[in-house]
Parts: C-alpha cells; sequence; structure tokens
C-alpha cells in the first residue's frame, strides 16, 4: 500500500523564484553577447557548484572564473560581488506552500545556493522562507546536490519517512538523487504542470 505524501521538498532556483544567468548580466548592462560569455564562464561552468558548496570564499571562486576569462576580470567582479536580482520573485511561491501545509504536510527546501545570492536576495525574492518549515541550503552544509549526503542530512534532520515524501526540482540529475533514496519526484517543467501532479500525489 502507497504511504501518504506528509512532506512536500522543494527546490529554490526555478521552482520558487526565477533563476536568471544570461538576463541577470543583460540587467547589469551588458550586451548580449557579453552576458553570454559571461554567463557561460560562471554560471554554467563547474566552478559555480563550489560558489554553492561554500566551501572557498567568494574571492576565490572569482579567481577561477577569472582564470578561464582574463579579459572579463573587470565585470566579473562588478556583477558578482553582490548578486541581487540574481534570482526574483514569484508569486506563486508562498500560496503553494500556504497551500501544502494546509494539506497537513511539512514544506521544507532543498537548493543549492550560495551565500552571497542568499545574503542579496533573502529579504526579497526569497521571503517565502518564512513560511516553510525548514529545510538545507548547500552553502551551509557545504555539499550539494545530487551528492548522497545532502539527502542524507535531510531525511535525518528531519526524520522524513523517505516513502512519504516528495522532491520537486527543475534538474533531473537531482530528482535521480532522491529517488535512490526512495523519495517520490517531481521534475518541474511549469507552475501548473508540477501544481497538477503534486495535487494528484496528494490526493486531497
Amino acid at each position: 500500500m502507497t504511504k501518504k505524501i506528509n512532506t512536500v521538498i522543494f527546490d529554490i532556483g526555478g521552482v520558487l523564484v526565477d533563476y536568471h544567468q544570461e538576463e541577470y548580466y543583460r540587467r547589469r548592462g551588458y550586451a548580449p553577447e557579453t552576458a553570454a560569455r559571461l554567463a557561460a564562464v560562471t554560471m554554467r561552468s563547474s566552478w559555480w557548484d563550489e560558489y554553492d558548496r561554500g566551501l572557498l570564499s567568494d574571492e576565490e571562486i572569482r579567481g577561477c572564473f577569472k582564470k578561464n576569462a582574463p579579459e572579463l576580470a573587470e565585470e566579473i567582479d562588478a556583477s558578482l560581488t553582490h548578486m541581487a536580482g540574481i534570482v526574483t520573485k514569484r508569486e506563486t511561491a508562498i500560496p503553494w506552500i500556504r497551500s501544502v501545509k494546509a494539506r497537513g504536510c511539512r514544506a521544507l527546501v532543498l537548493s543549492n545556493f550560495s551565500h552571497t545570492a542568499y545574503e542579496d536576495c533573502r529579504e526579497d525574492a526569497m521571503q517565502f522562507l518564512d513560511e516553510t518549515d525548514g529545510g538545507i541550503l548547500s552553502f551551509r552544509e557545504h555539499v550539494i546536490k545530487p551528492e548522497p549526503l545532502i539527502y542524507e542530512l535531510l531525511l535525518g534532520r528531519y526524520a522524513i519517512d523517505p516513502a512519504r515524501a516528495v522532491f520537486i526540482d527543475d534538474t533531473q540529475k537531482n530528482l535521480t538523487g532522491a529517488e535512490r533514496f526512495g523519495i517520490r519526484t517531481i521534475h518541474y517543467r511549469s507552475q501548473e504542470q508540477a501544481e497538477s501532479e503534486l495535487d494528484a500525489l496528494l490526493g486531497r
């Protein structure tokens, strides 16, 4: 018999907020070609994972980006020393979390997120965190999705029965990591689709 869901776990970027890459740089005044190059050498590089892991300083991470694109050193420093606007608010976030809790479920977050982005976006785009029952942000634990330890930490800290949990994320490899622990998953493609699939799982 399938166990009833009592814990809903949300990713943040691309699920509860809009996450911008090239658009972030364009908003900061860079031409489209420069914005695309900046996104490629920062957010789309493997070093971005280390930003989210939180073991290296911001200066060290920016130094790694600049080694790959020394011609953009000034732009990298200017755009990543502060990151307000790297994620922006979704009006659906708080109502969705409240809806989940109204159905008797806990609402948690599990997200790869850097300390600087958190500090610069917390008071605006991420007000929904006040509505949740907790969760894990990667920079605090120094581990990132889809590494097994991050799921182990979440399950243990919140005494989650994996068979009674569902994880919503927009990146398949993160969902695969959760499924290895027996957590049900929803691949977020649109708000309507994700809410519909969640409603079907909750069955109420």
